[in-house]
């Protein structure tokens, strides 16, 4: 099976690359707007949802460590 590759035109690629570039859909300034602050509004959600299991659980860990050390 011998498959030859065309080859394409440094000028050529650059017209296609343009060509497909107009058929993309972009996103308006205000969807992007509310994308960012979505990502960041669940960013601090997690953070402080992680801050306070870590929290319970080194509080739950000194405890039982303490009960332990105290027989």
């Amino acid at each position: 099976m011998n498959i030859e590759k065309k080859k394409t035109s440094p000028a050529l690629f650059v017209r296609q690359v343009r060509q497909e570039l107009q058929k993309v859909t972009w996103p308006q300034r205000r969807d992007t707007f509310i994308s960012s602050a979505l990502v960041i509004l669940l960013i601090i959600l997690f953070s402080l949802f992680f801050l306070l299991t870590d929290q319970i659980w080194s509080f739950s860990i000194r405890k039982i460590i303490e009960i332990g050390s105290g027989f």
